[in-house]
């Protein structure tokens, strides 16, 4: 199957400069090309990838600074913005800014890259224009590379390489156990089992400096070289804090799908409920800070990288992943299925007001998705033409 390889690049000063200038010309034809597809839907008619295609080659001709980045990098730019523009819309895909995206681009002919092991920590990879670059060694290739792409991340660029490395999904899982998942802002991932996964990504230390160079950025002019110093230390941070919850991500999606064959998550709608509160200027909306402040909380314990985590560690694993509606899972009671917001007393705390049954709250809310993880994996989704005359799966 595809998997991806990433690796830190150790580029050389003439290598780095000649990367921003192809992630600078593939970003200028991505919105060119954005704003050409648009005109043309403003028009009523559909512009395709050939077409736009054919019209880079001629534009070569009258920009000859197009013709300084490699040309298979700009066609699959222009790839990727057809596929964008058919999944989501002309009118919803975004621009490229210069301030805020970063610098990126692919080069989709694998044959033409080649790999190799300097020694324990470092290697090379032999890229199309760059030439040969050295990179951290920290894994193994592990297969046929199919196409690789250059990023930047703060200070330094990184290539991930997608690779072929002849693996299959199993057909089934080894073990028959099923567990259900709840994601919260006071723990990351609680078990339907009792088991609680959290860390804190960042320590105390790190968020009173990032509040100090907060307060530090607000007072220094812009465009000044102090200024930007301060923002590559605060990116500088961040990316501490992403890594370790990447880090912990993976971990723990590693270790559920290896142990069971069924796990049971909320379908959450996590883009709308990290959405703004501020609302519109003739309507503002209503206790903004307090929503912020929740936003934050969920972001800050990547609900959705988990979800990918999970998904990609499942292919190798045969593990099941059910997804069930996030509906009165926390105001559930898991013993007598009694229902009232009253029950949960606090953000840890779940006592039912009708059984007196008392648990940690985020574990009774996962053993409720379990349950409605069965009863989805017996009956199907209820679904109109979908019969639910079907035994329950014996899973533990």
């Amino acid at each position: 199957m595809l998997t991806g390889r990433r690796y830190r690049l150790a580029l050389s000063e003439t290598q780095a400069q000649y990367a921003e200038l192809i992630g600078g010309t593939c970003r200028a034809v991505w919105n060119t090309g954005l704003e050409q597809r648009r005109e043309y839907r403003r028009r009523g008619v559909w512009i395709n990838y050939r077409q736009q295609a054919g019209q880079l080659a001629a534009a070569k001709v009258e920009h000859p600074w197009l013709a300084d980045a490699p040309g298979h990098c700009l066609q699959q730019t222009l790839m990727d913005l057809d596929r964008a523009c058919r999944e989501r819309g002309t009118w919803k895909v975004r621009w490229r800014s210069a301030r805020g995206w970063r610098p990126s681009f692919r080069f989709p002919e694998g044959n033409k890259i080649s790999v190799e092991r300097l020694g324990r920590r470092w290697g090379r990879a032999k890229l199309p224009k760059l030439g040969w670059v050295r990179l951290h060694w920290s894994r193994p290739l592990g297969g046929a590379i199919r196409s690789a792409t250059l990023s930047r991340d703060g200070a330094h660029w990184y290539v991930s390489f997608l690779v072929e490395d002849g693996k299959q999904t199993p057909r089934q899982h080894p073990s028959a156990s099923a567990v259900g998942v709840d994601r919260g802002v006071a723990v990351a991932v609680a078990c339907s089992d009792g088991t609680i996964h959290d860390r804190q990504f960042s320590t105390r230390g790190e968020r009173k400096r990032y509040r100090r160079l907060q307060q530090q950025l607000a007072r220094q002019k812009k465009n000044s070289t102090n200024r930007r110093k301060t923002i590559a230390a605060l990116r500088t941070l961040k990316r501490r804090e992403t890594d370790r919850r990447g880090d912990f991500a993976r971990q723990v999606a590693n270790r559920l799908a290896t142990r069971h064959g069924l796990v049971v998550l909320e379908n959450l709608a996590i883009k709308g409920m990290t959405a703004s509160a501020k609302g519109s200027i003739a309507e503002p909306g209503r206790n903004v800070a307090r929503k912020a402040a929740l936003n934050r909380a969920i972001l800050g314990k990547g609900w959705h990288r988990f979800e990918l985590a999970l998904t990609y560690a499942a292919r190798y694993t045969g593990t099941g992943i059910v997804k069930v509606s996030a509906a009165y899972t926390s105001q559930t009671c898991s013993r007598c299925r009694s229902v009232d917001p009253a029950s949960r007393e606090s953000q840890a705390v779940f006592r039912c007001t009708r059984c007196g049954h008392s648990a940690n709250a985020d574990v009774n809310a996962a053993q409720n998705i379990l349950a409605a993880g069965r009863a989805v994996t017996a009956c199907g989704d209820l679904g109109a033409g979908r019969s639910v005359k079907q035994e329950p799966l014996t899973i533990a």
